[in-house]
């Protein structure tokens, strides 16, 4: 009975967990979407005070009701379910109450009466359930999560019921199993060290959430295999899941058992150091001096992936972390007012580092601060990892002994397991399987567009319309802009990985995340060959070009795909050119923010045609729509005849899509 008591309570775990893991992720996105739009919205950007909710406990100056809990816990659990369904600004307002309640469950229920607490290994239980499905998930939606997609919404439904039943039908959660025994005469704990234990906590959510909780943000960091980083994240939890259940029974791996807290500060110092070295790998040095480019992004070597294995391999110890904070923070002597004032301050700290994490690529737009932010993506990360690493220090010996990493139920393997091969499945099932024409080809049709981060012209989510409109353009070669969802500010979404695994096309996304750049990619249904991405140089927000070779039959074309930043500054199309300059059958594609009325635009047409006007010489369609102020192009190498060109002006983005047909003899 027990045995099942604690399954059932970790089941319960793992779902708040994981549901506030989407929740953070959702809030912060729809946050981003408005600032991506322009909008002035005041009275709902003042939800970002469910971040404070921890407040709360002041209400309760001795110990916290049990029904305050269970309405926080449905809080999360009706918030998810709903935020899904709503526009923008809906899901912001829903997904930040969803958060808030998240934020003051936890100190609550570290508050709570004695036997009522749960044990502190089924909570770390929890935190690695909710860890893998959130990683399910994200692999089985290409990148996104499957959960909030159409009809598979049904699985949030499915599990908040589940989790609402489990919340009314364990009427005491577990009992803790080694709790501090204390006199009426200790002293209590003070807040100075409270915040530092609750910052620890806050940090482990951090990390977890802008890495390990959609592994497709960590292989957009690096270039490395997508497949592997997924494998191996989930092959490192199942093989600590093991471990961990087996502690106590086994000399073998009686490792974890053993640790102290000694151990427990190298690892997370190695860790650290291992996240920062996978980040700095792949952080450019951008020459100030504009003739230093174009300049291609360094080559990857093997001695560039050592970092990123070891960060894989090591981060197991956010887990460990949880559990030690956690009992630490269950001394009784603790009062609700001390830990609601604690962990405000710990949201303050998450909020300041989310926003440190969305400045890294909009810098450019935010007056004074933002600036200090330009290529030091690797900070964000460092800054928590240190806090995390100086609040271990926080722990007791007595504290590390104490906690039995032993959970009491035997099924957490089993379904741990079953989670790695789920997900390693989604990875085979959602892969990509271009079938390139056979045959004798003479003609390309070619689509660039920009797709705003999955958003359309109004501001809501609009990926699967933007996949559609893909579907009925049916092009052959796709250049993308704006596509860098792969961050906290995109709901760490990917939208590239998305596109081609639904269209089965062969995919490259330029520009790595970590230099802070927006994103741009080239989708084929041909082999895309020595893919490459060169920067221009920027005084403003840093902008690329990806270059890469398509062979089309026996005819091979140098595609070029970027996206200038505002204005179109003509020093940035001046080092496209310098590289394009001698290369034969060039498709120069994307948003290049200058219009046909410029220097810019001029300078391009003196070397290369602009596909437009070789189909409508007079600058008018078939349907008399002239398109004067276009920013979106594609250019072309002289003498390439052109079938037919078009923009598609659906609402699908705030951008047409260009789509040119090309052909040949």
């Amino acid at each position: 009975m027990k045995s099942l008591k604690a399954e059932a309570s970790t089941l319960l775990y793992g779902i708040l967990f994981l549901f506030f893991f989407q929740l953070l992720a959702d809030f912060i996105e729809a946050i981003y979407a408005f600032g991506l739009l322009g909008t002035s919205i005041p009275i709902e950007m003042a939800s970002l005070v469910v971040l404070f909710s921890p407040l709360l406990l002041f209400a309760f100056p001795k110990r916290s009701p049990r029904w305050v809990r269970i309405v926080l816990a449905q809080g999360v659990l009706l918030s998810r379910v709903i935020e899904a369904m709503l526009d923008t600004r809906g899901r912001m307002i829903v997904s930040g109450i969803g958060v808030g309640c998240f934020l003051a469950f936890l100190p609550v229920l570290l508050s709570a009466r004695r036997r009522e607490r749960p044990d502190v290994s089924t909570l770390g239980l929890g935190v690695t359930i909710g860890l893998g499905l959130s990683v399910l998930l994200r692999v089985l939606g290409s990148g996104y999560d499957l959960s909030t997609r159409g009809g598979f919404q049904a699985l949030g439904w499915g599990l908040a019921v589940i989790a609402g039943v489990l919340l009314f039908a364990l009427p005491k959660l577990e009992q803790t199993r080694v709790g501090q025994e204390t006199s009426a005469g200790d002293e209590r704990p003070g807040i100075g060290r409270t915040i530092g234990l609750s910052l620890g906590l806050t940090s482990v959510w951090v990390l977890l959430y802008f890495c390990f909780t959609a592994p497709n943000v960590i292989a957009r960091w690096t270039g490395a295999s997508y497949a592997l980083i997924v494998a191996l994240v989930v092959g490192v939890l199942c093989v600590f899941a093991l471990l961990w259940t087996l502690a106590s029974l086994w000399p073998a791996p009686r490792m974890l058992a053993a640790l102290n807290r000694k151990t427990v500060l190298v690892w997370n110092v190695l860790f650290v150091l291992a996240l920062a070295g996978a980040l700095l790998a792949h952080q450019i040095r951008f020459p100030q001096d504009p003739s230093a480019y174009p300049l291609f992004e360094p080559p990857v070597t093997a001695l560039h992936r050592v970092p990123l294995w070891l960060t894989l391999i090591l981060f197991p110890v956010l887990l460990v972390d949880w559990i030690y904070l956690v009992q630490e923070l269950t001394d009784p002597r603790r009062s609700p007012r001390v830990l609601g004032a604690s962990f405000s301050l710990s949201s303050l700290f998450l909020l300041v580092v989310v926003l440190g994490q969305v400045f890294t690529t909009v810098y450019d737009y935010i007056p004074v601060v933002g600036p200090t932010f330009r290529d030091r993506f690797w900070l964000v990360f460092a800054v928590p990892g240190v806090a995390l690493t100086l609040s271990t220090l926080l722990i007791q010996q007595g504290t590390v002994e104490r906690v039995s990493l032993a959970p009491k139920g035997r099924l957490f393997p089993a379904a741990m397991a079953l989670l790695g091969l789920a997900t390693l499945a989604g990875v085979a099932l959602t892969a990509p399987r271009p079938a390139a024409p056979t045959g004798p080809q003479s003609s390309l049709r070619v689509c660039t567009y920009n797709v705003q981060q999955g958003y359309d012209e109004s501001g809501a989510k609009n990926a699967a319309g933007q996949l559609e409109l893909l579907r009925r353009v049916d092009a052959d070669l796709i250049g993308l802009q704006e596509s860098d969802t792969d961050r906290v500010a995109g709901g760490n979404a990917d939208i590239v990985r998305y596109f081609a695994d639904q269209l089965d096309m062969y995919s490259y996304y330029g520009p790595k995340t970590v230099p802070g750049t927006f994103g741009i990619a080239v989708l084929s249904r041909y082999p895309i060959e020595n893919p490459r991405t060169f920067y221009m140089y920027s005084a403003a927000e840093q902008t690329a070009t990806i270059v890469a070779q398509v062979r089309v039959g026996d005819r091979t074309f140098n595609v070029y795909v970027t996206h200038l930043g505002n204005g179109g500054p003509i020093v940035q199309q001046g080092a496209i050119l310098k590289e394009v300059a001698g290369a034969e059958d060039v498709l120069l594609m994307g948003d290049f923010n200058f219009r046909p009325d410029t220097p810019q635009y001029r300078l391009t047409t003196a070397a290369l045609d602009d596909a437009w006007l070789i189909k409508w010489p007079q600058g008018v369609d078939d349907q008399g729509r002239r398109f004067d102020r276009r920013i979106d192009h594609v250019f072309l190498s002289p003498g390439i005849a052109v079938r037919d060109a078009q923009y598609l002006t659906d609402p699908e983005s705030d951008h047409p899509a260009m789509v040119v047909e090309l052909e040949w003899p």
